[in-house]
């Protein structure tokens, strides 16, 4: 009878246990502006946050969970001094984060995917730097006698606990299309005219549309985001160029218009939020149009450039509805650079020499479009406006004549030792 009852008493328990939460892991990941912890769990959580001062702490309080193994180390976190944990009374996790500042705390859960199972997300901010960036944005605006290079801003898609597709040898595509960014910055560097804006610098996710913000925050004249494409058949290769349907951008405009009175954004520099709902809905359909015809012919270039190094998925330019496709008035476009569930291709994608292939083909696409439409007061526009190319008809001196310049400037500008041209033919046209 004893055993009988040992057993029931066993069975009556075991449900108690099942329940309670387990926190198999944690992970730490340090953005530009925050901090990201990720707890993984087996279940959906119950949780609550508060914060202590002096000193400056962050408790995190997990209802029925238990902690499997250690928390990591801090590892020079700027926002984190030591994590440590204990047992609450009732079976609750208690995590304390001793900081090294004052921080705003947010929280929230995800659900499993691909991936990663049930997780509980808490991102730190520095109060301090927040204020601070409040109280002193400004826009720099550039004068009208002055004259700006071109603004490129680079999305290495995925990051931090978002590693994108996985190819057959464990390949993620959050590295490689980092790697493949980096280079692409570095040859936008040099390119006189052209400055780089990395949107992720390092393994840290964004969110689809803090992407397109920082892109707009940075003024950007191109958005460009980087991919490894991922099909069940492994035969599936070749690089893809993505612009925004014409179905996405309604969506967009639709969000826009619904948002704008709760919005101090502008598109084109212009605010919104004063306008009228026919006025609004003109500019967004100008702006877009605008933006979807400079985002296809950029990427006809690039596309065109990628062919000469290796096959392409697609011939053509392809349309959908990427989030990060939609700003109004930020031609974008988005590029899958090969397929990472392609053995050979995933090969490929981990070459450096390979990236640097890509990104070669990229930034020749980049030029051969923005010197024949640059963004008007830029370097490159002003550049195009000191040309002149040869049309049917032309003379030397007709040429000198049209930019009020010597003939004799005009020979010397261009190495020419008499006043033979062709049709075709691009002259420098000198300063004055």
């Amino acid at each position: 009878m004893r055993k009988i009852t040992a057993l029931l008493l066993i069975l009556i328990c075991l449900p108690l246990h099942a329940q309670q939460i387990r926190v198999d892991n944690l992970r730490v990941w340090s953005a530009p502006d925050h901090t990201r912890l990720v707890f993984d769990t087996s279940g959906p959580v119950n949780h609550k946050l508060f914060a202590l001062k002096k000193p400056d702490r962050l408790v995190i309080d997990i209802s029925n969970a238990k902690l499997r193994g250690k928390l990591p180390a801090a590892n020079n976190n700027p926002l984190i001094k030591r994590l440590r944990s204990a047992e609450r009374k009732g079976g609750g996790l208690r995590v304390v984060l001793d900081l090294e500042k004052t921080i705003n705390p947010k929280s929230f859960v995800l659900n499993p995917n691909r991936q990663y199972g049930h997780r509980l997300v808490v991102d730190l901010y520095d109060s301090l730097a927040t204020q601070r960036k409040r109280s002193q944005e400004t826009i720099k605006r550039a004068t009208q006698n002055s004259l700006r290079d071109i603004v490129i801003a680079i999305d290495a898609g995925h990051g931090g606990e978002d590693p994108g597709a996985i190819g057959r040898k464990g390949t993620q595509e959050k590295t490689v299309v980092l790697a493949i960014a980096r280079k692409l910055a570095a040859l936008i560097e040099k390119e006189q005219g052209m400055k780089p804006v990395m949107i992720r610098k390092g393994d840290y996710y964004l969110g689809l549309r803090k992407r397109m913000k920082l892109a707009r925050k940075h003024r950007a004249d191109l958005f460009i985001s980087i991919h490894a494409d991922s099909f069940r058949d492994p035969r599936a290769r070749g690089a893809s160029v993505y612009t925004l349907s014409k179905r996405g951008a309604s969506s967009e405009a639709a969000r826009w218009l619904a948002e704008r009175e709760n919005s101090a954004d502008a598109i084109g520099g212009v605010k919104l939020v004063d306008k009228d709902d026919v006025l609004v809905s003109v500019l967004l359909d100008l702006s877009q149009i605008g933006t979807r015809l400079a985002s296809h012919q950029v990427a006809g270039k690039v596309l065109a450039k990628l062919k000469g190094i290796g096959r392409t998925h697609k011939r053509t330019v392809q349309q959908a509805g990427f989030t990060v496709l939609k700003s109004p008035d930020v031609p974008s476009l988005l590029i899958e650079a090969a397929f990472i569930s392609n053995p050979s291709e995933e090969r490929n994608l981990k070459s450096s020499s390979h990236q640097k292939k890509l990104a070669d083909a990229i930034m020749s696409g980049l030029r051969s479009y923005f010197l024949t439409s640059p963004p008007p007061g830029t370097l490159l526009a002003q550049r195009k406006a000191r040309q002149h190319t040869i049309n049917r008809g032309d003379t030397l001196g007709a040429i000198a004549q049209q930019y009020h310049i010597s003939l004799k400037s005009l020979r010397v500008a261009n190495n020419l030792t008499n006043d033979r041209i062709r049709i075709g033919q691009v002259l420098r046209i000198p300063k004055i």
